[in-house]
């Protein structure tokens, strides 16, 4: 074997290790970065990964949390860190913050789609991944410089999902960091037109295999929400993939990463002429032109229903909320005394 083959195969290792495979007293530390469309389930999801029993709060700009879990009893607790970024698109500036170069490596995002709001679908799809997909080519190109072999293992370790000799290896761009694509409230997506389902379902099939992604659907149904804990938990705590696929588009889609293909997913869902007129340099291109034809993007502002932290009750503090209302008097007072003082002037008109 080469240095090649011996590097991927440790990688591998890592990737797949068991319990066994554990040093003891280790603590494994992952962090993972909940995004998506604003009111859509996020903290909901992590409330029932975290087994919790809180009323999910509306999220403001961009909030923490963590869970812990044992691997056998008498051994340290593995870490999960559970960023959660709100506002939809409004505050994409943020993802910054969570993904470091210090945890690159342990990293990974959760994209949350509303299914009941096809026509925000793929702008907030496309601008959340894009920005994240950036972000993270910018610590990989200096770690490229300062650490090679990190940089070299993460972009092999994008790869892993997919088998070596798979078909599709030459027409999919994988996400540098784990990805997974949860479409929420199934419940309100399953009254939708047939024809609409099958649209969607398969224009996130492909995006998801295109990314390298594992793609479910969920509600507040608890059976749909142990679907997506399966695969949150496994990027959380290591715990095993489950190897079920669900494609049809009639029962909730679960499929994932590396589990899909082109040939089982199809053309694009639009005739041969309709296609022969649409101009696109990608097939993810080609895919948007299609879905977008069917639910043309919604023009919405997240910014305009964005609220005021300050004023929000959830975090209200007694001695800080006054001391604010009497700097914001001040404040006024002030601005009433320079704007008199500004009229009173006399100036020299020469």
């Amino acid at each position: 074997d080469t240095l090649w083959d011996l590097a991927i195969a440790e990688v591998e290792k890592r990737e797949n290790r068991d319990d066994d495979d554990v040093k003891p007293g280790e603590v494994w530390e992952k962090s993972i970065l909940f995004m998506g469309n604003k009111s859509g389930g996020k903290t909901t999801i992590i409330l029932r990964c975290l087994e919790r029993e809180e009323s999910p709060k509306p999220t403001l700009a961009l909030e923490y949390t963590f869970g812990r879990r044992a691997r056998r009893q008498n051994t340290p607790k593995d870490v999960a860190h559970f960023w959660e970024l709100g506002g939809g698109t409004s505050l994409m500036e943020l993802i910054r913050i969570p993904i470091t170069s210090h945890n690159i490596r342990s990293f990974a995002v959760v994209l949350v789609l509303d299914l009941s709001k096809p026509n925000e679908l793929w702008t907030t799809m496309e601008s959340l991944l894009q920005v994240t997909r950036n972000h993270v080519n910018k610590i990989l190109t200096k770690l490229e410089k300062t650490n090679p072999e990190v940089a070299a293992e993460m972009k092999q370790r994008m790869w892993n999902n997919l088998q070596r000799d798979h078909p599709d290896c030459a027409l999919v761009d994988p996400f540098p960091i784990p990805l997974v694509i949860i479409g929420s409230k199934y419940d309100i997506f399953h009254e939708f037109d047939s024809e609409m389902r099958k649209i969607i379902s398969k224009t996130l099939r492909f995006v998801s295999h295109y990314y390298g992604a594992s793609l479910v659907f969920t509600s507040k149904s608890e059976a749909l929400l142990l679907k997506a804990r399966v695969l949150i938990n496994h990027l959380a705590f290591g715990y095993d993939k489950s190897k079920s696929v669900s494609v049809d588009p009639n029962k909730p889609v679960f499929i994932p990463a590396g589990q899909d293909s082109l040939s089982q997913i199809g053309p694009p869902p639009a005739s041969d002429s309709d296609l022969g007129k649409m101009r696109a340099n990608t097939p993810l291109e080609l895919w948007k032109k299609v879905f977008e034809k069917t639910f043309p993007p919604k023009r919405f502002c997240d910014l305009q229903d964005a609220k005021d932290p300050a004023q929000d009750s959830q975090y209200a503090e007694y001695e800080v909320d006054v001391m604010r209302a009497q700097k914001n008097q001040e404040l006024e007072q002030y601005k009433r005394n320079a704007s008199k003082s500004w009229k009173e002037m006399d100036f020299d008109s020469d």
